[in-house]
């Protein structure tokens, strides 16, 4: 069912450095005309890197794994493509559905077709109030029994941080900090919160990816925590203030479910002049480069 590129699957048969690449930031994360532009920006820093990149999206049905450049302008440029979790891959493939898939679904995908190493921003987690909402994103379940190395800068900063760290040790999906011993807020290099493990090069995260395999535990996925640089991450007073006005006015307008999430989002963006998105893209950025590199370690290229 799967259709994986030729590049793709010769690199995978040859045991060459593959980095999965979500699609949804370029479907929904981005505006126009510039959601196509970081999208072909970030499969050049894979590949100036000397890795494969696999940007993964369903398109009619046929979860693609690796698209060419018509398929990507269309991820980038159609209207009424879908954002599919886990979840929806099923009725998507069933129905014909064409959609970018988030980090659960690109995590699925990337694993089935052999590809170990995927880069994103920023994952999903527990959210805010959570004790009332029970809202919990899908991508902490999906990479408990999903053997995957995952390159992000932390979770997203509009999240319940140090609940989602409690939860991903429950669920047994090893963290580490990629330099630090902070775990980075996505906007922000640091979330105030502290990780127990440290990795320091690409190298060292090729051994636990390593170890993992040869301890023949659970299928729960490494989730390397590379934080932005902080001379690019967004001001953190701002940051503050901002998220707490966002989170005021989604309570105020009876935002709820799926919908919290790009409500915030798309607050910071508006009230701080767009410095979130840049900071957001500079994350992207540092975490793709460091995947290709964990992925040339993981690969012996």
């Amino acid at each position: 069912m799967l259709v994986v590129s030729e590049e793709v699957r010769d690199a995978v048969d040859a045991r060459r450095p593959v980095v999965a690449l979500e699609s949804t930031i370029i479907a929904h994360g981005l505006p126009r005309p510039r959601n196509l532009q970081v999208a072909r920006e970030l499969e050049d820093v894979v590949r100036q890197e000397g890795a494969v990149p696999a940007t993964i999206a369903v398109l009619d049905g046929r979860p693609h794994i690796g698209l060419d450049k018509d398929q990507l302008e269309r991820v980038a440029n159609e209207d009424g493509i879908r954002k599919l979790g886990h979840r929806d891959l099923p009725l998507a493939v069933a129905s014909g559905a064409s959609g970018a898939t988030t980090v659960s679904a690109t995590a699925q995908l990337a694993s089935l077709a052999g590809v170990r190493v995927f880069a994103t921003g920023g994952l999903g987690g527990v959210h805010r109030e959570w004790t009332t909402t029970q809202d919990e994103s899908a991508d902490l379940g999906l990479l408990a029994r999903t053997r995957i190395t995952v390159v992000c800068a932390g979770v997203k900063s509009i999240l319940d941080v140090p609940a989602t760290l409690q939860r991903l040790e429950t669920l047994g999906v090893a963290v580490a900090g990629y330099g630090t011993d902070r775990f980075p807020g996505f906007y922000l290099s640091d979330s105030g919160h502290p990780v127990e493990w440290t990795l320091r090069s690409a190298g060292e995260v090729a051994e636990v990816m390593r170890a993992q395999d040869a301890l023949d535990g659970p299928e729960s996925a490494l989730i390397v925590a590379n934080p932005v640089p902080e001379e690019e991450q967004l001001d953190p007073g701002l940051h503050a203030r901002v998220l707490a006005e966002a989170l005021r006015a989604a309570e105020e307008e009876g935002i709820t479910g799926q919908a919290v999430t790009p409500f915030l989002l798309s607050h910071l963006v508006r009230h701080t002049d767009g410095a979130s998105l840049s900071a957001n893209l500079a994350a992207v950025r540092g975490n793709v480069r460091l995947a290709a590199r964990i992925a040339a370690a993981w690969t012996g290229a």
